[in-house]
């Protein structure tokens, strides 16, 4: 039994950043033998076993053949006769195919093991596939995308864009399942750069079907979105930026369709409504309450905040309403309830009134 650290912690190693997740192989061991050594059994497609002292995963080598559509229609073989070059041979791209070898308490005891030229083509800044069976995968297209993105510096192997734009004709995308593409997306969207993985989309000729076709080609937003992922804006702004130039009702479709976090989705719809606003002439007072009230900023005034910075970005002067709202927080709702109560009067709609009220007066003061 042998154990191997593989894939992306020795290429984020080789590229000298911060290795955040560590997979584990183990070769010749079966389940029985993993058991007896303590390790609990977790997986349920393929053995995988839970460390008894780390809780870190331990995967088992194992083989993989393509029976079905789908990324998930594949069946796996693991048992003590897959060899390691078996097990890496499944795997994407050559930068993620590496192993080394480590004892069982997790320190590294041999050399970089590199069997598809993983190491070569990090020197070139290249992401190329391993051999034909890449193509069977398609959640494999939107990884290459997403790494693009990660890595910017890094290009598509020509010949792994031949395979690429063929998943995309190939029908085998219909089968991903909204959960798996925005996984991706959502991590594409907090890359280095995002703009790449929208690039590589276009190059493979599969964006409109991801995207609305309404973002192909509008260089603008991709420029916009880099901007937001310097400024290292959360993933709900990014998608603001994204999705700002769209129709609220076309984003909430996309949403539906992909199943996009709510709070992403309501940042979206909300930023296109205030792009919409700012479009026209000078806004009147009652509009700048009136798109207060539609952020609900006197309940979220952290969402407010977060998409004024979208808005900035994305070319729109927010003084107006930054002005409007430090000077209508001044109000003293509780003074004003109190008030309204204290008259008799009866009804939160009376209390309602009688705050907008003060409000719309001292945005109209400014």
């Amino acid at each position: 039994m042998k154990i191997y650290v593989v894939g992306g912690a020795i290429r984020d190693q080789l590229l000298g950043l911060p290795v955040k997740d560590v997979d584990y192989v183990v070769v010749g061991s079966s389940p029985e033998e993993m058991i007896k050594k303590g390790f609990k059994p977790v997986g349920q497609d393929f053995p995988v076993f839970l460390h008894p002292d780390t809780n870190q995963e331990y995967a088992l080598a194992r083989t993989e053949r393509k029976v079905a559509p789908g990324y998930k229609g594949f069946t796996f073989h693991a048992n003590p006769d897959v060899t390691l070059e078996q097990d890496l041979e499944r795997r994407d791209l050559t930068v993620n195919a590496m192993a080394q070898e480590v004892s069982e308490d997790g320190k590294v005891i041999g050399p970089i093991i590199d069997p598809y030229g993983g190491v070569k083509d990090i020197e070139k800044n290249v992401l190329r596939h391993i051999g034909p069976a890449f193509s069977e995968d398609p959640v494999r297209l939107l990884r290459v995308a997403r790494f693009s993105a990660r890595f910017p510096s890094f290009t598509v192997a020509p010949e792994t864009m031949i395979l690429l734009r063929g998943m995309g004709v190939s029908g085998e995308l219909k089968a991903l399942v909204k959960e798996r593409v925005w996984q991706e997306f959502s991590k594409g969207l907090m890359s280095e750069q995002p703009s790449k993985m929208f690039h590589v989309l276009e190059s493979c000729q599969v964006f409109e079907q991801f995207f609305p076709a309404e973002l192909l080609g509008v260089t603008s937003v991709l420029k916009n979105l880099d901007i937001a992922a310097q400024q290292k804006l959360n993933i709900s702004q990014r998608c603001a930026v994204l999705l700002a130039s769209l129709k609220s009702e076309l984003i909430k479709d996309w949403a539906t369709q992909w199943g996009i976090p709510s709070e992403c989705k309501d940042y979206a719809v909300l930023a296109s409504d205030l792009v919409q606003a700012l479009k026209g002439t000078k806004l009147s007072s009652i509009d700048v309450l009136d798109l207060l009230d539609r952020v609900d900023v006197w309940r979220k005034p952290d969402r407010f905040t977060e998409l004024m910075t979208v808005i900035r970005i994305l070319g729109y002067q927010t003084d107006q309403l930054s002005a409007a709202y430090v000077a209508a927080r001044q109000v003293d709702v509780g003074q004003i309830a109190a008030a309204v109560t204290s008259s008799g009067a009866k009804g939160g709609d009376l209390i309602k009134e009688a705050i907008r009220s003060a409000r719309l007066a001292v945005i109209k003061e400014l």
